[in-house]
This record gives C-alpha cells, structure tokens and sequence, in this order.
C-alpha cells in the first residue's frame, strides 16, 4: 500500500510534466522531418510534418503536389544527399518561427523553409517552401555589400 502512494504521486507528476513539456518545438519536428526524410523519403517525412496541423486537410492537392517535386529531388536530378544545416532563425514573437536550411546535394544545394507558429501550447507548421535560389541571393548579397563598401 505504501508503495502506491508513492506511485500516485509520481505518475501524477510526470503526467502533468507532459503536459506542460512534452510539446514538440521547431527544432523536435524539424530533426523528426529530417530523420524521416532520410529513412524513408521525402513524401513521409512531410506527412510527419503536416501532421502537426490540423488544417492542412483542406490543402491536400497543394501537399501531394509538394511531395512530388520534393521526391523528384531524388539522385538522378541533385545527385547525392549530404546533409542539411541551419541557415537562420527568425522569430517574430514567441509564437511564430521561420527557420531556413540548407540542403547539401552533390549537385547544387536547395533550401528548406519551414514556419511554426504555436497558436496555444502546441507549435504547428504554418508553411513549408523549398527552393534553389541561394546563390541568386548570394550573390546579390555580395553586390549590396560592395556598394555600401565604397561609402
């Protein structure tokens, strides 16, 4: 009996730890995307991260059309995976987060932009976008810090 009022309280206390920490944050969906991506494919790696919102139902051709192109960057196109690394973080407030990777394909890199935002006490994707204009970017960057050299 003694042992059970000891359990209660334990149980009790890590139940409410999980509600009040188990949330995932940005970084615990984005790792949980990336691990998936690279076990089992684009197309379930963004089932996991759609998930996470319960509006994206109303979008379901918009997702199924960003799962084929995204597993349209397979080796035959962008060559080898190596990789990915944070580009930047951006935070508006405590509720909404852009985060931007880079992609490290044998080929050319492609970046992954994801957005959360927490609406109460759970974050969800806002919008996911890939692109391959880092070194448009670049290179832009490189212009506008050389004109502001001069000064």
């Amino acid at each position: 009996m003694n042992f059970i009022k000891q359990i209660i309280p334990t149980v009790f206390f890590l139940w409410f730890s999980s509600l009040t920490y188990g949330q995932s944050s940005p970084d615990q969906i984005v790792n949980g995307f990336f691990e998936t991506f690279v076990k089992k494919g684009a197309s379930e790696a963004l089932d996991g991260l759609y998930e996470t919102n319960p509006w994206v139902e109303r979008n379901v051709d918009a997702v199924t059309k960003l799962k084929n192109e995204i597993e349209g960057l397979n080796e035959d196109f962008v060559g080898k995976y190596y990789g990915y690394e944070l580009i930047t973080e951006k935070k508006i407030s405590d509720s909404f987060v852009l985060q931007s990777y880079i992609i490290r394909y044998d080929r050319q890199p492609i970046r992954f932009t994801f957005q959360f935002y927490k609406p109460n006490i759970e974050w969800r994707l806002f919008s996911f976008k890939y692109d391959a204009n880092l070194d448009d970017e670049l290179e832009e960057s490189a212009k506008i810090y050389y004109l502001n050299y001069g000064e």
